[in-house]
Formats: structure tokens, sequence, C-alpha cells
């Protein structure tokens, strides 16, 4: 066994100098709404102007400043960015909804996260074909 005394044997406690950490790049979460946005059942510039005026920095809805930005990318995805980890991508979820029961469509879409980028959601029909329910 290890003795207290020898401080600099083999059974030393003393760590390892911690290394510094990258820093993180920030937050950039994107939106797809391309099924909706084809079919006509969603406005994205509504969208857009409703993610501005709904995300919260430090408490205060609609006050993004320079921590966040709100950009249409192409007509059919909504880029949410952020230099800092402002917001977050449920909190991104949590507000697509709102708005999605806000104009009475949270009935046949659902937001789901993209299996290829993470950092993607994506607006889907609900599949209400393959729920046939079996009647005994």
């Amino acid at each position: 066994l290890c003795s207290a005394r020898a401080p600099l044997g083999p059974c030393s406690l003393a760590m390892a100098p911690k290394s510094k950490k990258a820093a993180k790049k920030g937050a950039s979460f994107t939106i797809d709404c391309s099924k909706p946005v084809e079919d006509q059942i969603m406005d994205l510039a509504a969208f857009e102007q409703f993610l501005a005026s709904k995300i919260k920095v430090l408490g205060k809805a609609g006050a993004l400043g320079d921590v966040v930005s709100v950009k249409r990318e192409g007509k059919t995805k909504v880029v949410i960015e952020s230099p800092t980890e402002a917001v977050s991508k449920r909190y991104m979820k949590y507000l697509t909804k709102k708005f999605l029961k806000k104009h009475n469509v949270r009935d046949w879409l659902r937001v789901v996260a993209s299996n290829t980028d993470r950092s993607t959601y994506q607006l889907r029909y609900f599949d209400i074909a393959s729920e046939g329910g079996d009647d005994k």
C-alpha cells in the first residue's frame, strides 16, 4: 500500500494538468418546411416573423439583437443562428409546434429531427393511411 508520506512515488494522487477546451462555435438550427410550403398549407414569411417575435433572449421576447438571427434559406427553410448558445434545439421545436397549433395545422403536421443532419428539423405529415385500426 501507498503511504501518504511519499508524495512523488508511483501512488501519488497528483493529477495531470487540465487542457483548455476549444471554444464552441455557437448554435445553428434549420427548420425544413418544404412539404407544407409546396402544398401551400404554411406561409414561410409568417413563420419567420413568428420566430423572430417569439424567441426569448435573456428573458425578453423579440429582442434578438446580435445574439440570434432568423433568416430564410431558399423558399422552404428557416435558419436560426446564434454565435453563443442562446437558443436550444428543443426550444426551436417548441416554438415550431406553437406556430403550427396557432395556425390549426398541428393535427396534420409533426416536427421531426432529420436522420442525416441532427441540427435540422423537418415538418412532415402524420401518416394517417397506415394507422388503420383493427376493429374486433
